[in-house]
């Protein structure tokens, strides 16, 4: 990843809002995503690479470091950033550098992406990681929210040891390597340095007979579901949290949680610009000249748009509330409604006489061109 232009990656330019690297972002995620392209590890790492970029590029420290000092900001905890004028070591890190990508089939779903963190208690892995699960759902089930089942797999706490990893009936004992210190002391010459030990990894007893599911590890991977509730308002990049929902921690260390990233489909009518929908509609040239009201499409449902005598092709309308709800609910957006004059490709003669009429009644056969533009090209030739 450290090889690749972050701003290429996206398909933007280095100075892009956020919200030009968030639509190009939309489409390189619905273009490289697993479920769209199974078995095709190609597509994965470049799906993984989109998303490292847009992660980096839309945090503004993050940007910051990368436009100062490229890839290699990220390619360590605080690699090449200085704390401060002249100070050099580590201060900044990106929390994606310590995912690791983990691959498994959701049960009759296709593939799915799991990213697994380390365990943040810094206890020798007690504690459970957290995963990430990507989902993509539709703009109408990002407008309204939506309830989904999703399965995958993760490390599950041992039934058959209940997560001590010894087999029913038997005990643990004291580690005979550090006996019961949880560490180990190493000379190195004059120097002497204190480490895990290897053989409890630091609990100080060893399993005198390991339980026969899970062989002394306590726990086991299994596949598991869960319900999520999608509140309404959610975008590419949305992030939900689901508490403990992580895989199992062991030696009755706590759980991680599961982080579900969302990403919205693109719609074959509507394009999202925030919390705004931008959509383009025909309409006959009859109606952009006489005027009338038209029916338009909307999330949810039809509603009417008068459009006064003469519009002109490319002419923009807003419906006021029609549009995303905010994350928070505290606001609908707008619809916007860019509308295009058809011009008829074939006419009747009827339709043709009468409009030759028109024409020589409006003096357009002897001046094709609008006078607006000719007084305004003068100073051109």
């Amino acid at each position: 990843m450290a090889k690749d232009d972050y701003y290429d990656l996206l398909g933007v330019q280095k100075g892009a809002t956020a919200e030009e690297m968030k639509k190009a972002y939309r489409k390189k995620a619905v273009q490289f995503h697993p479920d769209k392209n199974p078995g095709n590890k190609e597509a994965e790492e470049m799906f993984k690479k989109v998303s490292h970029a847009y992660e980096v590029l839309t945090d503004p420290e993050k940007r910051a470091a990368y436009d100062r000092y490229g890839p290699a900001a990220f390619e360590g905890a605080g690699a090449g950033v200085p704390r401060g004028p002249g100070g050099m070591g580590g201060g900044f890190h990106d929390p994606f550098d310590i995912f690791r990508e983990v691959f498994g089939q959701q049960g009759g779903r296709g593939g799915g992406i799991f990213e697994e963190m380390f365990g943040g208690a810094g206890d020798g892995g007690r504690d459970g990681s957290d995963l990430r699960y990507d989902l993509e759902i539709t703009l109408e089930e990002a407008a309204r929210g939506v309830e989904k089942e999703i399965s995958f797999r993760k490390q599950m706490t041992c039934e058959r040891c209940d997560g001590s990893g010894a087999e029913p009936g038997s005990k643990k004992v004291t580690c005979p390597t550090c006996r019961g210190a949880g560490q180990i002391r190493r000379s190195g010459g004059i120097i002497t340095f204190t480490q895990t030990c290897p053989t409890c990894s630091g609990s100080g007893t060893k399993i005198e007979k390991p339980c026969s599911e899970c062989r002394g590890e306590g726990r086991v991977a299994r596949t598991t579901k869960l319900n999520l509730r999608i509140p309404p308002g959610v975008d590419t990049g949305s992030r939900l949290r689901s508490s403990g929902n992580g895989e199992a921690g062991l030696a009755g260390g706590r759980p991680g949680d599961l982080y579900i990233v969302l990403s919205v489909k693109e719609h074959e009518l509507f394009e999202r610009q925030g919390e705004d929908l931008f959509c383009e509609i025909p309409i006959k040239f009859t109606i952009a000249v006489l005027g009338g009201t038209i029916e338009v499409p909307t999330l949810s449902g039809k509603a009417s748009l008068k459009i006064p005598g003469g519009t002109q092709s490319g002419t923009t309308f807003r419906l006021r509330g029609k549009g995303m709800p905010s994350l928070r609910g505290t606001h609908q957006g707008d619809q916007l409604v860019r509308v295009h004059v058809e011009v008829p490709q074939s006419l009747t003669s009827e339709q043709r006489t009468l409009l030759e009429e028109f024409a020589r009644v409006s003096g357009d056969a002897g001046e094709p061109t609008s006078k607006k533009f000719f007084d305004k090209a003068k100073k051109f030739f």
